[in-house]
C-alpha cells in the first residue's frame, strides 16, 4: 500500500485523502485486492490514470480504499509489505497472464504487439498514450488519432473515448473483465453465459456486450465488474484510415472533398497523423504539463449534446440566430449523430458554410464520430459542439466565477474547466454550474457533464 491523495491520483488535482491506496500492476492482483475488499464490504474505487475523474474532499472519500490500476514501479510505504502481500492473494492465480502478456510478439510493460497479424493487448494499468505510440512506431493503424488522451488503457473502453474523427470502438477486440457479480455483463447476447472465455472470475467480453456509444458503454456508471486488459485489432499497412476531422485534414493537406467521401487519398502515415494529433492537442492545453495550469483538468468537461429530430436542431439554431445573428447560426457546426443510436459520420450544414466547419476546442470531444444513446427510433440525431455553444454563450477562455477563482475555463480553450493550483470540488462545481446554466439560458441546450463524480456532484 502507498500513500496518495486524490491530487496526486488525478489530472484534475484536486479531491480528499483516502483511508488506503493499494497499487496493483497485474490481472491477477487487481482481481485478488477487489475481491478480497468486496468480500468484507470496503468501499473502494479503481482509479487509473484519473483523468476522467472529479473528486470531493467529504467523509465519503476519506472512507474509501483507493485500488489504483498502474504499471509504475510503486516504492511500498515501510511496514506496509505484509499487508500489500495479504491483499494480492484471493486465490486467483496468474497463469492467463502469460499468455496474456508473453504471446508471440512484442511483449513489454503490460503490452503485447504481434505486428504481422496486428492484434494488441494491454494491461488496464498501462498508460494509454504510451500504448498508442508503441502501436505507432509498430507501423499499425487505429489508435494514431486518439494521441495525446490521458489516462489508462483500462479506461478506454469504459469511456468510449474518441478524437479527431476515431473512437475506441472501431478498433476494439475484446475487453477482460473481473467479474464482481454481474450476470448481465457475463453473457453474450443471446444470453447465454461465456463459458469458454472465462477463467475463475476473469472473463473477455466483445464490443457487441458494452452497448457502446457516443462516450459510453454499459460499464461506465456501474460497479458490477472491473477491466483487467483491452484487445485491439489495428491496421497493419502504416496507414491511417481516410482523415474525416476538417481541422486534423487540413493540418495534413487533404482535401475537403476527398475528407469528405471517405477516400484512400485522405489516409495518412500513422506518424505523421500522430504527430499532428499531439501538436493539435497542446495547442489546446491537452497534453498533460505539470507546469501548465492548463492542462490541470479532466479533458473535455461537457460532452457535446445532442438533439433528435430537425425539429429540435432548428430550435437550437434559431436560439444561436436570436442570440448572435444570422452569420454566426449559419457557420455553427452541427454533426450527423445517426438514426437510432446507428453512428454515421459526416457533417450536417444547418445554413451556408457549416459542412467541414470545425467544432472547435478540445479534440477528445468535438468532432468526434459516434452515436447517442438512447432508443431504437428512426429518427435523425445530430451533435452540437459543447465548446462552441459555451464560447458563444459569453464564457470566454479564461472565464472564472467570483468567489471561486482558483477554477476556471482554460486560457487556451472553453471545454476544460481547470485548476489553477488551489482548487477544490466546491470551486469545479460552482464553474461548471455557471456555464451550464448560462448556456441553457442562451441556447435551450443542457451539457451533460463527461468526467465521473465521486463524493460530489453537479448542482
Amino acid at each position: 500500500m502507498v500513500q496518495r491523495s486524490f491530487a496526486d491520483l488525478t489530472t484534475l488535482r484536486i479531491g480528499g485523502t483516502p483511508a488506503a491506496v493499494v497499487a496493483c500492476s497485474r490481472p491477477s492482483a487487481l482481481a485478488g485486492v477487489v475481491s478480497l475488499l468486496d468480500a468484507n464490504s470496503v468501499p473502494l474505487l479503481v482509479v487509473g490514470g484519473g483523468s476522467n475523474l472529479v473528486i470531493g474532499e467529504g467523509d465519503d472519500v476519506r472512507k474509501t480504499v483507493v485500488v489504483w490500476v498502474t504499471t509504475e514501479q510503486v516504492a511500498v510505504d515501510a511496514g506496509a509489505e505484509e499487508s500489500a502481500a495479504g491483499l494480492d492473494s484471493s486465490g486467483l492465480d496468474a497463469s492467463g497472464e502469460a499468455e496474456l502478456f508473453a504471446a508471440d510478439g512484442d511483449a513489454r510493460g503490460g503490452i503485447t504487439i504481434d505486428a504481422e497479424s496486428g492484434l494488441v493487448r494491454a494491461f488496464a494499468g498501462v498508460n494509454f498514450d504510451s500504448l498508442v505510440q508503441r502501436t505507432v512506431e509498430a507501423g499499425l493503424s487505429g489508435l494514431e488519432c486518439l494521441s495525446g488522451i490521458p489516462g489508462s488503457v483500462g479506461a478506454t473502453p469504459v469511456q468510449n473515448v474518441g478524437a479527431y474523427g476515431a473512437e475506441v470502438s472501431q478498433v476494439l477486440s475484446r475487453v477482460q473483465l473481473f467479474d464482481r457479480g454481474a450476470e448481465d455483463l457475463a453473457a453474450g447476447a443471446d444470453g447465454a453465459e461465456l463459458a469458454s472465455e472465462k477463467e475463475n472470475d476473469l472473463y473477455w467480453v466483445g464490443p457487441e456486450d458494452l452497448d457502446l456509444s457516443y462516450r459510453y458503454s454499459n460499464l461506465k456508471f456501474t460497479n458490477c465488474a472491473v477491466v483487467t486488459a483491452v484487445e485491439f485489432q489495428l491496421g497493419t499497412d502504416g496507414l491511417s484510415q481516410p482523415l474525416r476531422f476538417g481541422e486534423l485534414a487540413r493540418k495534413l493537406d487533404v482535401q475537403e472533398a476527398d475528407a469528405k467521401a471517405g477516400a484512400e487519398s485522405a489516409r495518412r502515415p500513422v506518424a505523421d497523423v500522430r504527430a499532428t494529433v499531439l501538436e493539435l492537442r497542446a495547442g489546446k492545453g491537452m497534453v498533460l504539463n505539470q507546469a501548465d495550469h492548463d492542462t490541470w483538468s479532466a479533458g473535455s468537461f461537457f460532452t457535446n449534446p445532442v438533439v433528435e429530430g430537425a425539429a429540435a436542431r432548428d430550435a437550437v439554431i434559431a436560439a444561436v440566430r436570436e442570440k448572435c445573428g444570422e452569420e454566426k447560426a449559419s457557420s455553427m457546426p452541427v454533426y450527423s449523430a445517426g438514426r437510432g443510436g446507428a453512428a454515421e459520420d459526416g457533417a450536417v450544414k444547418p445554413g451556408a458554410g457549416a459542412a467541414g466547419a470545425d467544432a472547435g476546442g478540445d479534440a477528445a470531444g468535438d468532432g468526434a464520430v459516434g452515436a447517442a444513446t438512447g432508443d431504437a427510433s428512426d429518427t435523425e440525431r445530430f451533435k452540437f459542439s459543447a465548446a462552441w455553444l459555451i464560447d458563444h454563450a459569453g464564457f470566454g477562455k479564461g472565464f472564472s466565477v467570483e468567489g471561486h477563482e482558483a477554477a476556471s475555463l482554460s486560457t487556451k480553450h472553453t471545454l476544460a474547466l481547470t485548476n489553477r493550483g488551489s482548487a477544490t470540488s466546491a470551486d469545479i462545481i460552482a464553474l461548471a454550474s455557471a456555464v451550464r446554466a448560462g448556456v441553457y439560458e442562451a441556447f435551450g441546450v443542457t451539457l451533460e457533464p463527461e468526467p465521473v463524480w465521486v463524493g460530489a456532484q453537479l448542482d
